[in-house]
Formats: C-alpha cells, structure tokens, sequence
C-alpha cells in the first residue's frame, strides 16, 4: 500500500491498494458501512482503504489517521460494536466484524 497523494483534494481514501496476492475478502462495517478487506489487513488499513480518516479525537473532534502504525502511541483507538476498544494498526479484519469510529459521546468536529 502506498499514501494516495492526490487524496486530500479529491475527497478520495487514504490508501491505495497496490498490488495483491489473492488473499480471501472479508466483508465488515465501518460506521454501519459494509466495506471490504483482505484476510490479512489491520483494521487501519481496511478504513484508509475507504476513507481519509480512522476515527475522530474524543477531545477535539479533530481526523486522525493513526500516527506510529504499530500500536505504540494509541492513536488509532475505535471501537467494536459490543463495546470493546481496539488498536485499529495491529488488530486484524474478521468477517462479520462491526467497527466504529465514532462512538457514542464523541465530539462532532
């Protein structure tokens, strides 16, 4: 995957696929949106595949895409339907998997 650098001024994902190795899809929901992985991609990489953003600071309301990828400075916290909070850079997609990136009492930018 590589940075899509036109993506700021079009509106488009964050990521661009570049090539690929036949792994499986896997279909789950981002904010009640179906979307699409491979087996194989973090849930980070699922969302920028689709969007700009990972989630919302719950203080400012401000985008943030994730800063370390590698789950050292947590700022790539979203939470799963159920209610449990995961590292969307070092979590792996499932099937069926329904992600939120903008939990209830987060601030609206």
């Amino acid at each position: 995957m590589t940075t899509n650098p036109s993506a700021a001024s079009a509106g488009e994902p964050q990521f661009v696929r570049l090539t690929e190795a036949h792994r499986k899809q896997v279909g789950l929901t981002v904010d009640g949106a179906a979307i699409t992985a491979l087996t194989g991609d973090t849930v980070l990489s699922a969302i920028l595949l689709h969007t700009r953003r990972v989630r919302d600071t719950e203080f400012s309301g401000e985008p943030r895409a994730g800063f370390c990828l590698m789950g050292a400075c947590q700022d790539c916290w979203v939470q799963l339907e159920e209610g449990t909070r995961i590292r969307a850079c070092s979590t792996f997609v499932k099937e069926g998997m329904h992600v939120l990136t903008r939990p209830a009492g987060a601030v609206e930018a």
